[in-house]
């Protein structure tokens, strides 16, 4: 690129991949590493970044002939599929092989896109996403059908694009989940009252926000990650305290605000079919690509087997560790597959299993309501920075096992041209370099 008019052009296309990447909740340092490679694909080496979350600029040029392109970030969410299109473009953005105008062309559809699936099927479909989760979190058979006709009905009140219901309906949502669940606790077997909640809320719990602010943070960006913190703990306050306004209504004890024991909890065996069920929810409510719905399932199967070793042989804040280690592996070699997923589209369910934000609710909102909460939301934060670390980890294992495998390759091909021992130094040290460059990271 090198008349100002096609300079421009890609600056703006640029623009609009950094701003999709952050509907998707991708984190910033991976959002500047692509649109660095996308970059250098057009030509492009002499560009700069500077992302967060809120603000994307660009500078490309030299010295006097520099520019510098800005644009605000919208808080707005990409469903499965756009997430699916939009890195299906990123792809070829990466090789160079489409031109940066239609590249802005085809941001312009991802962002029109309308759902595959029609709302009744969205709807039913964010009905068996919390059914799945009440199913893993254990409560009596009562509580899964109290949990999927909540589901449904936090299902249709999505479905409402008002700017101002937006703001309001983390509140709305918890107000009228948490009356509706103390309501019936007085009559129905339905286990732990604060738990069965986490469901039909599952959606609008930041577990995914404070997993990526705290990978940021260790990531050295101090700013992004500060940032997401606030923001993921704001959003839990705001549920927390729908909650908390429904027990006032109600006229809830403190006791009831701390964790019960079902009298008859499901059978172990249920919960592969709230994986099941839950990983069905997603496909439907989040109008994934037909092709995911199997990686979105190893996904969940993957984390919530590590989940379970972590808790069965360690204790339970080692478990989301455990289960993000296993998972993230698996979601990157997913992601590199010619008919795989992207990694943000099965890193987000695997990330409501883990139930980072989950936790984190129940611990605030017993801190508020009880005497001895303070401890549990202490233990949720350290859930949280678990599963942060467990992704950094894993994430560092995969890359030292992909190059590794890279170099191995390369090693056994240059091996029969080795045909005297004064080249092998050099085959050492490249058979030796991904380890080396892991243990340097």
């Amino acid at each position: 690129m090198t008349d100002s008019v096609d300079r421009a052009t890609l600056r703006q296309f640029l623009l609009g991949l950094a701003q999709g990447m952050n509907a998707s909740a991708e984190s910033v340092d991976r959002i500047r590493d692509i649109m660095t490679e996308v970059a250098a694909a057009y030509g492009g080496d002499d560009a700069d970044f500077v992302v967060l979350p809120t603000i994307i600029l660009i500078e490309s040029g030299e010295s006097e002939e520099s520019r510098v392109a800005i644009r605000s970030a919208t808080n707005a969410s990409f469903r499965f599929d756009q997430i699916a299109a939009l890195y299906e473009l990123i792809a070829q953005a990466k090789t160079g092989s489409i031109p940066p105008l239609d590249g802005i062309r085809r941001l312009n559809e991802i962002g029109a896109m309308r759902p595959r699936l029609g709302w009744v099927t969205r709807t039913l479909g964010h009905a068996v996403l919390t059914t799945g989760l009440a199913l893993l979190l254990a409560p009596t058979w009562q509580g899964v059908i109290v949990a999927f006709v909540l589901g449904a009905g936090i299902g249709l009140l999505k479905l409402v694009r008002s700017p101002t219901l937006q703001l309001i309906m983390p509140v709305a949502a918890a107000f009228v989940c948490a009356t509706a669940v103390f309501l019936l606790a007085e009559v129905i077997e339905i286990g732990d009252p604060i738990r069965l909640l986490i469901a039909p809320l599952v959606t609008f719990l930041p577990g995914g926000v404070l997993t990526s602010a705290t990978v940021e943070l260790a990531a050295g960006q101090m700013i992004s990650g500060a940032s997401r913190l606030v923001y993921g703990f704001v959003q839990l306050a705001l549920l927390a305290f729908g909650i908390l306004a429904a027990g006032t209504v109600v006229g809830v004890d403190s006791s009831r605000y701390e964790p019960l024991d079902a009298g008859a909890p499901l059978p172990w065996w249920v919960a592969f079919i709230g994986i099941l069920v839950f990983a069905l929810g997603n496909y439907l409510h989040f109008s994934a690509p037909p092709s995911t719905f199997g990686w979105v399932l190893l996904a969940l199967v993957v984390a919530y087997a590590g989940q379970w070793a972590g808790t069965e042989f360690v204790g339970t804040t080692v478990g989301g560790f455990v289960g993000a280690v296993a998972m993230t592996p698996v979601v990157l070699w997913i992601a590199t597959l010619r008919h795989g997923a992207p990694s943000q589209l099965t890193f987000l369910p695997a990330f409501w299993l883990l139930v980072p934000g989950a936790a984190g609710l129940v611990g605030l909102t017993e801190a508020v309501a009880t005497d001895g909460g303070l401890s549990d939301f202490t233990a949720a934060l350290i859930s949280v920075m678990s599963i942060a670390l467990g992704v950094l980890i894993g994430t560092a294992l995969y890359r030292v096992a992909h190059h590794g495998a890279e170099e191995i390759v390369q090693f056994a091909v240059a091996l029969p041209a080795a045909d005297d021992s004064s080249s092998a130094p050099t085959l050492w040290s490249r058979l030796t370099a991904p380890w080396r460059r892991g243990a340097d990271r």
